[in-house]
C-alpha cells in the first residue's frame, strides 16, 4: 500500500492525518474535563 502514497495522493493524506488529528483533540479534551473512572465504567474497584 505504500506505492499508493506516491500516485499524488497528497490531498487525501493530509485529510486523513487532519481527521486524526481532530479526533485525538477531541479525546484529549473528553479525558481532561471527565474523570478518569468514565472512560472504564467496567472496572469500579
Amino acid at each position: 500500500m505504500d506505492h499508493n502514497l506516491q500516485s499524488g495522493s497528497t490531498h487525501e493524506f493530509v485529510e486523513k492525518l487532519q481527521e486524526r488529528q481532530k479526533k485525538d483533540q477531541k479525546n484529549r479534551e473528553n479525558q481532561g474535563s471527565d474523570s478518569p473512572s468514565k472512560k472504564l465504567p467496567n472496572k469500579t474497584h
